[in-house]
């Protein structure tokens, strides 16, 4: 799908949740006249992601069904977040 041009249509299918299709396709529906390009990309872009997301998923479950192990190859990023989150802590962000 990223190939092809993006519609409406093709945006609220990729979307995949119901719920969120509707909110989409509200906010289309909706949208002044020079404001419908934004809000058009601004879902363009989370469908794009969805998809992606998607394709990246069945490709792990792929993986792992040939006994293949996914994440090998993947930075364990832990003590990082950890460490970010203790300092946001400290800053009384959370």
């Amino acid at each position: 799908m990223s190939e092809q041009q993006w519609t409406i249509e093709s945006i609220r299918d990729a979307l995949g949740n119901p719920a969120l299709a509707q909110r989409f396709l509200r906010e289309i529906n909706r949208a002044p006249a020079h404001e419908l390009l934004q809000v058009f990309a601004r879902w363009e872009r989370i469908a794009k992601d969805i998809v992606v997301a998607v394709e990246r998923g069945r490709d792990i479950a792929a993986a792992q069904e040939r006994g293949e192990d996914p994440t090998a190859d993947w930075t364990d990023a832990t003590e990082r977040v950890l460490g970010e989150a203790e300092r946001a802590r400290a800053r009384g962000v959370a």
